[in-house]
């Protein structure tokens, strides 16, 4: 028979735990982890920057310089003063001095001359401003000569017998200053053949630039071209005498209608010997007058009175 007082023991095993070793270790990989960060971002904007831009960051964080100084009465600073290439601001430049030689030593104050006076001075000054007076003219004029194109070729658009030959009529700025070209057409002749007296629609163009022309304080040259090939009745008339009438005759309407005399720098006729296409001398447009407006003013000045 069973006995069933007996007890029954039941065990309980307890397992020990470790001992807690604490989270420090999270918080320096987290520090790890952020420095890295930081640094491949720091290495990503480096490579973004341009020269000009880690110029400006290292001027910036650059830390303030001395340099001696030749003034001061041996206070806090001794006699030295603070650089102007300490801490700037990005995109600022510092400032160069260029070393300059010492001058002679004077003899009588036993000194050394540190600046130039004088006659030498005034010179460099003046060439200083007459070169900017030359720039600003320039442009002033170049700007004139731009606003003088413009208005020459809406005055051709406004006249309706011009209309038709605004093809013939080119008007070009240059180095020199303005060209206007007034060419025959194949077809649309500028001037009758082998005559001097242009076409009305031709003497209505001249006559409408005139008024511009004398606006510009500016010398003008004027040169008649002929193409190749012409005929010509009289053996002592030919394309040389042909181009110089034309030329003269343009010059003589541009006074008409306005053009001062004193604007004229020259009258010349060429011939063939300057074709419009060189490739071709026989086409139409070599037949033509050329008007060369240049920069350089005439011979009197318009503020000039007598």
């Amino acid at each position: 028979m069973a006995n069933y007082d007996q007890p029954i023991i039941i065990k309980k095993v307890k397992k020990a735990r470790h001992a807690h070793h604490g989270g420090a270790w999270k918080i320096a990989y987290a520090d790890f982890v952020t420095a890295m960060m930081a640094f491949f971002l720091l290495l990503w904007l480096i490579s973004m920057t341009t020269p000009e831009q880690k110029e400006g960051l290292a001027d910036y964080f650059a830390p303030a310089a001395v340099s001696l100084a030749t003034s001061g009465a041996g206070g806090v600073m001794g006699g030295n003063a603070m650089d102007n290439s300490g801490n700037q601001m990005s995109g600022s430049s510092a400032d160069i001095v260029e070393p300059a030689p010492a001058s002679p030593q004077s003899a009588e104050t036993g000194t050394v001359d540190q600046q130039i006076g004088g006659p030498a001075r005034e010179q460099g000054s003046e060439r200083v401003a007459s070169s900017d007076s030359e720039y600003n003219l320039k442009s002033i004029d170049t700007e004139k000569f731009h606003s003088a194109a413009a208005s020459i070729k809406q005055a051709w658009q406004s006249l309706p017998e011009v209309t038709p030959y605004q093809d013939n009529l080119l008007i070009e700025e240059t180095e020199e200053g303005l060209d206007i070209e007034i060419t025959d057409q194949q077809g649309r002749p500028m001037f009758p053949e082998g005559s001097k007296y242009p076409m009305e629609q031709t003497r209505a163009a001249i006559a409408a630039i005139a008024p511009i022309l004398q606006q510009l304080n500016a010398q003008i040259t004027i040169s008649g071209h002929t193409a190749a090939g012409g005929r010509y009745d009289n053996p002592r008339y030919g394309p040389w005498e042909l181009s110089a009438d034309r030329a003269n005759v343009v010059r003589s309407i541009l006074g008409e209608f306005g053009l001062g005399e004193d604007r004229i720098q020259s009258v010349q006729g060429r011939a063939t010997d300057d074709p419009f296409f060189p490739n071709d001398p026989y086409m139409a447009a070599n037949e033509r007058v050329r008007i060369t407006v240049l920069h350089a003013p005439p011979p009197v000045p318009d503020n000039l009175k007598p």
